[in-house]
């Protein structure tokens, strides 16, 4: 999927501007913020006045935050959204952390997403890339395999898995984004 970083405002492509144009590889474990610039930026931003007419603007900040690796920033908007996004970003954090079992609690809590179709597909496409990668998708996505797939990857650096979770990881990051994010009709 083509990611374009001004789809959603002049702002916050300016923002995602300041490091890949959301196309980063987020790493798969939390560290530092990215960008001090970018928090600079994000600081002074109300999710309303970024994403006006989203239909998830507080999701869509919590993905912004998580995209530059501020984890608590990320953390505090998404623990207090209660809607399958908000867990969604949850589960994703949490995964990052790394504590995989809460990660799991907040997957079991997304359910079936409507992003899942596509990102079963971006993933199929990554596998293909790396076919020495030890991920397997299945028949459809499951965020609980992934989770335990970027434990391994984890623990396996500068690897065909390790590069294949942070593509997926790119992936979800930018289709949970955009569904978030995007102006609705």
């Amino acid at each position: 999927m083509p990611f374009d970083p001004k789809a959603y405002g002049s702002v916050v492509a300016r923002i995602l501007a300041l490091d890949r144009d959301g196309c980063r590889l987020i790493p798969l474990v939390s560290g530092v913020c990215s960008s001090e610039e970018a928090r600079a930026c994000l600081k002074k931003q109300k999710a309303s006045d970024l994403f006006p007419h989203s239909h998830a603007p507080d999701a869509a900040l919590a993905g912004l935050w998580l995209y530059f690796s501020c984890f608590d920033e990320s953390h505090d908007i998404a623990q207090n959204l209660h809607s399958p996004e908000g867990s969604f970003w949850h589960g994703i954090l949490h995964r990052q952390e790394p504590d995989s079992g809460n990660a799991a609690y907040w997957f079991r809590k997304v359910g079936t997403h409507k992003i899942f179709r596509d990102l079963f597909h971006a993933a199929g496409e990554v596998v293909a890339s790396y076919p020495e990668a030890e991920f397997r998708p299945g028949g459809k996505w499951d965020p609980f395999s992934f989770v335990m797939f970027c434990e391994r990857a984890r623990q396996q650096p500068d690897s065909p898995s390790q590069r294949a979770a942070l593509e997926i990881q790119r992936a979800e990051w930018q289709l949970l984004f955009d569904y978030c994010a995007r102006p609705r009709p």
